[in-house]
């Protein structure tokens, strides 16, 4: 199983704020952004990081996933 971490950000995609991991957790619960388990797919390999943000006026994910043993960023969308 992967173990999937929601982290207040670091650093973020342009323009966006990424949330804290209640500020996550209640966006999710609230049906304004979409799972983590329900983006997953869209990552293309093992997600060992993962930060909602807002971003434009909806949410993305943003992901570093392991591919090839190489970890790259990923930015998924997470509006429903």
């Amino acid at each position: 199983m992967i173990f999937l971490v929601l982290m207040l950000a670091a650093a973020a995609p342009a323009n966006a704020q990424c949330l804290s991991q209640a500020q996550a957790r209640e966006a999710v619960a609230s049906g304004k952004a979409k799972s983590l388990g329900s983006v997953a797919g869209a990552a293309g390999g093992e997600i060992v990081k993962a930060e909602l943000c807002q971003q434009g006026g909806g949410y993305v994910y943003r992901l570093s996933v392991r591919i090839n043993g190489q970890v790259v960023t990923k930015t998924v969308n997470a509006s429903r």
